[in-house]
Formats: structure tokens, sequence, C-alpha cells
């Protein structure tokens, strides 16, 4: 008998383990509480994991990819300056750069026409089994219905409604950085800067990133730090920052990037949370992906990890096939040394992007112009080792 799983979130890990379930002869039934599939989304940097679990998904070749060529990095100083630094994309195994979009569009090609995917659903009771877990979904008109199944993940974020509904609350899985995040597109290029480029103007516990993307708008991402994110995620985030950077608006790139987040409904703001649970499972039920871990835009591998969750659930129950429960300890026994590496290094890396003290912010800069002067160096070497 065909075995089913329910996987609650149309997003990167609930379309990379919808793909792989059904490789392995597994039926996947997917819902989503929007009313329709997101496009668009923010800059993300695809690196190696990324990459290799979206060959292993046989999606790869079909993404788009959006790296510009002859990319520079600047960091803008308060006074107007500009310093060049090291192509936040290079920081370790060349990335390439995509828009959130464009993964979930390429997932999307995976699963169009095979995978049953209900939208404007979501489960609002989940009565978990030995065996299988019994689920009542709920449509937008608020009809209810009442199904079984042998797996249910939940893939739907980081203020996941399986994990509330099964594990518990948010806040006891939480764990804060301390910031507020918010990404958008801009709707043109920043002003005296090539369309390739990409900027920092940063100050202490508060920093704009824009990130350039080859044939779509530049990703805009402010990120500042405050001591209660959960409030100030309930805010408006076009007047909070206005006030926050009030003071930074170096040659007019800040109100003009807050002029084109006034005009899209394309943005995320939120606080900035890392998930930390002793276990991703219970009895018939299973968290992937930001609902699981939430490495957080900082760690640069969200999307990566949630792709690479869909592909390891796969060969975990190709290794255990007729044995839910010990594919389910492999998948944890795969997945927890990358997820504890990365998040190792969160509060680290968030400095790199919101300095917390003046030390931070020094320290910052003078990393930069290392890793620059570096990359120089070994590209000059390689020339001469080539010649």
């Amino acid at each position: 008998m065909t075995q089913r799983a329910l996987i609650v979130g149309l997003g990167i890990g609930g379309m990379s383990a919808a793909i792989a379930l059904q490789r392995q002869g597994w039926t996947p039934v997917i819902v989503e509480r929007a009313p329709e599939r997101r496009k668009g989304g923010y800059f993300i940097g695809l690196r190696d994991e990324g990459k290799n679990a979206a060959s292993a998904l046989g999606v790869l070749d079909v993404m788009e990819k959006r790296t510009p060529e002859n990319i520079c990095f600047w960091d803008v100083r308060k006074d107007g300056t500009r310093r060049r630094i090291a192509d936040l994309t290079q920081e370790t195994n060349a990335p390439i750069a995509v828009l959130r979009g464009d993964i979930e569009e390429a997932l999307w090609s995976g699963i169009e026409g095979k995978v049953n995917v209900r939208f404007g659903t979501v489960p609002v009771a989940i009565v978990n089994g030995a065996r299988q877990a019994q689920v009542i979904l709920r449509t937008e008109g608020g009809e209810d219905t009442t199904e079984t199944y042998d797996l249910v993940i939940g893939a739907d974020g980081v203020r996941s409604t399986v994990r509330r509904l099964v594990f518990g609350p948010d806040k006891a899985f939480f764990h804060s950085i301390g910031t507020m995040l918010c990404a958008f597109p801009l709707a043109r290029p920043v002003e005296g800067f090539k369309a390739g480029d990409g900027l920092m103007v940063a100050d202490v516990k508060r920093t704009l990133t824009v990130f350039p993307l080859e044939g779509r708008p530049s990703t805009a991402l402010f990120s500042y730090r405050t001591r209660n994110p959960e409030k100030a995620s309930r805010t408006n985030p076009l007047s909070t920052l206005r006030q926050i950077f009030a003071d930074l608006d170096v040659g007019g790139i800040i109100s003009k990037a807050l002029e084109d987040l006034a005009t899209t409904d394309d943005f995320l703001f939120d606080s900035v949370q890392m998930v930390k649970m002793p276990r991703w499972s219970k009895g018939r039920v299973l968290l992937l992906g930001d609902s699981a871990w939430c490495l957080t835009l900082y760690s640069g591998m969200g999307a990566s990890a949630g792709m690479l969750g869909g592909q390891v659930l796969g060969e975990a129950f190709a290794a255990c096939p007729h044995d839910v429960d010990g594919a389910l300890q492999t998948f944890e026994a795969r997945m927890r040394p990358f997820v504890r590496k990365h998040q190792r290094f969160i509060a680290l890396r968030s400095q790199l992007f919101v300095p917390s003290n003046r030390f931070s912010l020094w320290g910052r800069r003078v990393l930069w112009q290392i890793l620059l002067r570096s990359r120089k160096y070994l590209f000059r070497k390689n020339r001469g080792t080539q010649g």
C-alpha cells in the first residue's frame, strides 16, 4: 500500500521533500496557507551545499542564475566616501546569485502536475499516533476535513503551525539574535553606482546592504539591532526604518530605497530567530527547514538547508524503506551536524551585517579589506601560475 505524506508549506523545504519522497514511492500532498504560489522574493547566494542538493533533486539546470559579471562591493561611509570591499557573495565557495522565487520556481517544475497541492488550506489540529497522524485541515472558506497520513511534515516556516500544534509554543524554541531585518527588491539602480555593484551603508546597530542581481532589481536588506525584536516585528516597517536610519542617509541612498519599499508588497520584515529543538520528530510528525532549525538569513545557508533537508529525507527513506522510525532517526543523524555547524556561527556572522558596537564596526571593515587583498593576491598568483 502506498504511503501518504502531508507536507504543510509550499516553500523550498516542502517542495524538496515532496520531490524526494515521491521518488521513494510515497504519495505527497502539499497544503499551503496562501491562496496562490508566491513569486519573486529576495537575494540568495546558493553555495555548494545548495547547488549539490538542487542537482540531486533534479532542478539545478532549470534554475535561473542571476550572478552579475564583474561584480564590485562598496563600503559607503557616513561622510559619503566609499571603499571597495570583498564581495559578500564570494565569502567562501563561489555561490550563485538567485532570487528565492527562482529556487521555488525550479522546485515547482519538479512537482507541477505530479503532486496534489491545495492552496488556502491549513492544519488546525493534529492527533499524533504511533503509526499514523490524523489531521483536521481547514480551507479559507472554513470547511474542515479530517484526513489520515503516514507522515506529516511541517515545512511551514519559522512560525510553524505544525510545530505549535505538536511540539509547543514558539517561545520554547526561539533563540533571538536581537536583530530585525527587512528585505525587498529595489525598483531602480542605486544612484551613482553601476548596475552590478553591491554596497553596504553601515553604522553601529544598523546596516543597509544592497545585493546586485543580473537582469533583475537589486535586493535591499535593512538590518538593525533592538532589545525587543518581537515587539518591533509588529511595527510598520516603513515608518520604523525611516526613524532608525534618519541620520544615515548618505547621498539619499537610504531614503530612495525606502521610497521603493513604500511601493511594494513583496518584502520580508521580521525578527531574526534561530530555532533550536532537541528532536525534530515526534511520532509521525517531522519538522523540516526553518520550522526545525532556521539558520537565519545571516547564515547564507537557509535555502540550501531547506533543499538539503528534503534530499536527506529521501535518502533516509531509501535506506529504511519500510521503517519510518528508522528513517526519521537517520534523517536527524545526517542533518544535525550540518545544522549545528552553521548555527554555531550565526551570532558572529550577524556582527558582519549589523555591528553591535564601534569595535565591531571597525573590525568588520578591517576584515573586508583583508579578504579583498587576499583575493587579489590569490588572483595574481593563479594568473602567474597559468602563465
